[in-house]
């Protein structure tokens, strides 16, 4: 790719006991990753060697104590090795406290680095939260977790695949607690935390649709009066803040709308609201993307597959961790690429 400037990407490991070793192992067979970036798994040595014999690839490993130790060669994958797991006593497919912690561990050493300006962004492969909270961590996922690090108190989750954006202005609540979250100025926030994503892209004036709460976004108030309320306020202030912004508009044609290229992408307003249309168009091959974070953070959009994992059978799918590398190389050239 010439003189195109190649990021360097911490992907951390995630669950020992899960398929990130393996899908790890085969993404970065990829010479295509290379030709994007410079990949450094923050991890452990050991269980990413244990994970060829399901991946069915051939690598060589190059442990290293800092990033400079790093030759970033495709068919060598660099490890920040961090030794946190005692593979004679890993159970493959099961949540383990020493897994969780391991996983945790990954996570702050990436975040170090990146805070730091020692790698460009991070790539997470699938933790597992039973495991995590196992090990005396009491957080949701890696999201929260990376809040917490950064000191980060306004953020969003932005789920990206095939051409479709989608973020959230609630996540993982209940429907009750969703609904009473739906103000003004969290719909507002997380219109500028798109409009920001947008930028972080490199799209600027992007197009940026709001999706209603109720059926029909509310027809009126006979259906609700949440847009009426909230939700279209927000809108109107976006708009006099000079932002390309529309709706709300019905939940059930928005996505799709946003999909085929009308908007470049939309405001769900709950966790399943965006996540379903989501996975409808690509569920292989979705990101999770936290917007707001002063680090870039792309994400699987899976879980740690722990059965697949128990059974060694090799079918870990690594499009999901491709596409999250991607999408952070893309965004790590729009923020410090020339």
């Amino acid at each position: 790719m010439g003189d195109v400037f190649k990021p360097i990407l911490a992907i951390t490991m995630g669950d020992a006991a899960g398929i990130g070793g393996e899908i790890i192992d085969k993404a970065l067979s990829r010479k295509e990753v290379y030709d994007l970036s410079r990949p450094l798994v923050v991890g452990d040595t050991r269980v990413l060697k244990n994970a060829l014999q399901v991946a069915h690839v051939q690598l060589q490993f190059n442990p290293v104590e800092k990033v400079a130790d790093a030759i970033f060669r495709h068919g060598v994958i660099d490890v920040l090795d961090l030794k946190s797991i005692d593979t004679d006593n890993l159970v493959m497919g099961k949540p383990q406290a020493m897994a969780g912690k391991a996983s945790v561990e990954y996570v702050e050493k990436a975040v170090r680095l990146a805070l730091r300006g020692e790698v460009h962004a991070i790539v997470t492969a699938p933790l597992s939260k039973e495991a995590m909270n196992m090990a005396g961590y009491r957080y949701a996922g890696h999201t929260e977790l990376i809040a917490h690090l950064t000191r980060t108190d306004n953020y969003a989750m932005m789920l990206a695949a095939r051409g479709l954006r989608i973020i959230h202005v609630t996540t993982h609540v209940s429907m009750r607690e969703a609904c009473s979250q739906i103000k003004k100025d969290r719909v507002l926030r997380t219109i500028l935390l798109a409009n920001g994503a947008l930028r972080g892209l490199g799209i600027e004036g992007g197009k940026i649709a709001v999706a209603g709460f109720n059926p029909h976004a509310g027809e009126a108030g006979l259906f609700g009066t949440e847009e009426i309320e909230e939700i279209t306020p927000a809108v109107k202030e976006a708009v006099k803040s000079g932002m390309n912004v529309a709706g709300p508009f019905p939940p059930d044609t928005v996505f799709l709308r946003t999909q085929k290229g009308e908007f470049d992408i939309a405001v769900a307003m709950y966790h399943d609201q965006g996540h379903i249309p989501l996975k409808m168009v690509g569920f292989e091959r979705g990101v999770n993307v936290t917007i707001g974070l002063p680090v870039i953070r792309t994400s699987v959009d899976h879980g740690t597959a722990y059965r697949r994992a128990a059974l060694k059978l090799g079918t870990g799918d690594p499009t999901s961790l491709l596409e999250a590398i991607k999408l952070a190389a893309q965004m790590a050239r729009a923020k410090f690429g020339s």
